[in-house]
């Protein structure tokens, strides 16, 4: 690899940008980065690592001292952005997230984790548990961990593992991110409708797993979860697979979940194995088991992987744990879609039986799409309050037959099956309704992707502000 270029990203401060621009500084990339908005925990890695960066689109800033010899083009770059006018009329050389990650991290023995949910935790936790077992790979993933591992890094091993994402690669590509990762180890954690926007059927998003599968190389390994449903891969690759029902090659049983995390039990063939993890809720279980299945078909032995996942700390918004007002505690999980709130639900109630729990709720643009909502009927059957606040205003995708949900509207349909549901528009008001449930039995929870314009340090820490 060449290093010393100079690297530009346009949309330098989200999470899955931001831990690039960091792998490539590490890496010896000189490093540049524009943004609309900087909020940490991101804009804090940046500024620690050296990484210039500067609001707004400014070729002038972008090409000042030196023309960058790469530039990444995050989708936050509109077809008028400055900076990507700049890089087409100027012939610079170009990449989309995917294209870069295919291009300098994708290794001889690829490793994918793809899936309607769980993508995210399981490469994040494979990374942990194969960088602990000194193989030392490459790795990706959208998400920052409770403590300094970082959520990228390029080695030199033949090794690489990487979050496949399903949805589009770039303005110029509506290809699902995973379709440039070559993969030849596949872990698959479950497939459910998601982005109406990109998918606007069910049979269309199928159809994007049903490629990546089929395509899968000769002797290729695919490591499947029981949830996984309709899916054929071809006859050449080898497939396990792993869950809680009994005919699976990886069987996950006696759960014991806690506010402080989970203990569970993976049976496979005579042996059985007793892992505890900080993570939280029966799904974790079934990240685990996965990545599990996984680096043990890699080589590591098990008590390794076993001490490995005991030490993972977790990521955040993946029900992360932000404070604790008057015994209250308030999380924070990353949960935009009718599903993946579901699924957080279900766990704070494992967690919390007796609690109240409050969850306010704020949807990506896929799952504001009209034809996404019958997902919604009964996903809040574990939360006793609704609350859905102003909601982000996003451009949308250009195939949008119809402008996305607002508020109001998603709270009427959320209501048909839960009656407790109110829209507050305004986030002050929300704050105060927030502080008054802030007692003894309750638990908080702000499920979305989208950071809650500072609602939830404002709630833990009043005095506390966001840095320009």
């Amino acid at each position: 690899m060449q290093k010393n270029r100079h690297i530009h990203f346009i949309g330098i401060c989200g999470v899955a940008m931001g831990s690039l621009a960091l792998a490539f500084k590490r890496a010896g990339f000189k490093v540049t980065g524009s943004d609309v908005g900087f909020y940490p925990p991101m804009s804090n890695y940046l500024k620690s690592e050296g990484i210039e960066y500067y609001p707004g689109w400014h070729p002038d800033k972008m090409t000042e001292g030196s023309t960058p010899d790469l530039v990444v083009v995050g989708n936050v770059a509109g077809s008028t952005n400055p900076e990507w006018l700049y890089v087409q009329k100027h012939h610079l050389s170009y990449y989309s997230y995917p294209e870069i990650v295919a291009e300098f991290f994708v290794k001889e023995k690829s490793i994918v984790c793809a899936g309607t949910y769980g993508k995210t935790t399981t490469s994040a936790l494979l990374s942990f548990v194969l960088t602990e077992a000194g193989l030392n790979p490459s790795y990706m993933f959208g998400g920052l961990t409770s403590n300094d591992f970082p959520s990228a890094k390029i080695t030199d091993s033949n090794i690489s593992i990487l979050e496949g994402d399903e949805y589009k690669s770039a303005r110029w590509d509506n290809g699902a991110k995973f379709f440039h990762y070559s993969p030849t180890h596949l872990l698959l954690t479950a497939i459910e409708w998601d982005h109406a926007d990109i998918y606007p059927t069910i049979e269309e998003y199928y159809a994007a797993f049903d490629k990546l599968t089929y395509n899968l190389p000769k002797n290729s390994l695919i490591v499947l979860s029981d949830n996984v449903k309709n899916i054929k891969p071809a006859e050449s690759t080898k497939t396990i697979t792993y869950g809680k029902t009994a005919n699976t090659t990886y069987q996950y049983s006696d759960i014991k979940q806690t506010p402080r995390g989970i203990e569970l039990t993976i049976n496979y063939q005579e042996n059985k194995y007793q892992l505890t993890s900080v993570l939280l809720g029966e799904h974790q279980a079934e990240n685990i088991c996965g990545v599990f299945a996984m680096a043990h078909n890699l080589g590591v032995e098990p008590e390794n992987i076993i001490k490995a996942i005991a030490a993972f700390p977790g990521l955040k918004r993946r029900l992360e744990k932000r404070g604790e007002i008057d015994t209250t505690p308030i999380y924070d999980d990353i949960a935009h879609s009718p599903a993946k709130a579901a699924s957080a639900l279900k766990s704070l109630r494992a967690a919390y039986p007796n609690a109240h729990i409050t969850a306010i709720f704020e949807p990506n643009t896929g799952n504001r799409a009209k034809e996404s909502t019958p997902a919604y009927d009964n996903a809040f059957a574990n939360a006793d309050t609704v609350i859905i606040p102003r909601l982000t205003n996003i451009k949308t995708n250009n195939e949008m037959a119809e402008l996305p949900l607002e508020g109001n509207e998603l709270t009427e349909i959320i209501s048909r099956t839960h009656k407790n549901t109110k829209y507050i528009s305004d986030d002050a008001e929300l704050v105060n309704l927030i502080k008054q449930k802030t007692q003894p039995d309750n638990v908080i929870v702000f499920l979305g992707s989208h950071g809650f314009r500072g609602m939830i340090e404002e709630i833990i820490s009043p005095r506390q502000q966001s840095p320009l």
